[in-house]
């Protein structure tokens, strides 16, 4: 890609990015429907959902910013449209996503290859299963707390470890390891769907020919 393509994309998005960011927030948003509940693993509140996946497809094709408003917008239509537990829910989603997205994204735009689109990946869901618990803990729960009793929410993890003490240690023993492996399956879905889609991403319809390599 040459200098002045670079700098025109940094002073606005291209339209080929805008169509393809809209077509992966639409996914992310049926995506989010789909809520798997996982009653054995993890409290009935929160649900196993692969709707960050299209937003780590959307940070590889098109940069971190884009992965994170993709994160935004499907969070928005969906606090707008289905959420059952007011904005906390999607607050959580969006904060966790946009880190998972955003690291993911800053790793492979330094340089794009398998390689670091791998790295990336993985590390961006590390970085979100740790930021998990201080987004949690000072951040989400809080929130949580204001319609549903902290001690009512602890109850629901001792269901499952009646040996936990506090939310803040189900935010370690549960939560995290839980935002982890959600983050790795969108990882290696990812993994294996992005390179067959990446074409389409980049195609723009109106001067027919593909943008980016």
């Amino acid at each position: 890609m040459d200098q002045t393509t670079q700098t025109q994309q940094k002073t606005k998005f291209p339209v080929y990015v805008i169509t393809g960011a809209g077509l992966l927030t639409a996914v992310a948003v049926v995506l989010q429907f789909v809520q798997i509940p996982m009653p054995f693993l993890i409290p009935s509140f929160i649900k196993f959902d692969a709707s960050d996946l299209p937003a780590l497809v959307g940070s590889f094709a098109y940069g971190p910013v884009v992965g994170i408003i993709i994160e935004f917008l499907k969070n928005l239509i969906h606090y707008l449209t289905a959420s059952s537990s007011g904005f906390v829910g999607p607050l959580s989603n969006f904060l966790l996503g946009a880190v998972f997205a955003g690291v993911a994204g800053l790793f492979y735009i330094r340089k794009k290859n398998k390689k670091n689109a791998i790295i990336g990946a993985f590390a961006g869901a590390v970085a979100m299963a740790l930021l998990s618990v201080p987004i949690n803990h000072f951040i989400v729960y809080p929130f949580y707390y204001q319609f549903m009793k902290e001690e009512v929410v602890l109850a629901q993890y001792q269901a499952i470890l009646p040996s936990m003490k506090s939310v803040l240690q189900c935010l370690f023993v549960f939560n995290m390891p839980f935002t982890l492996a959600k983050g790795v399956a969108c990882a290696l879905i990812t993994m294996i769907i992005y390179k067959p889609i990446s074409p389409l991403l980049k195609w723009d319809f109106k001067n027919k020919k593909n943008e980016r390599p």
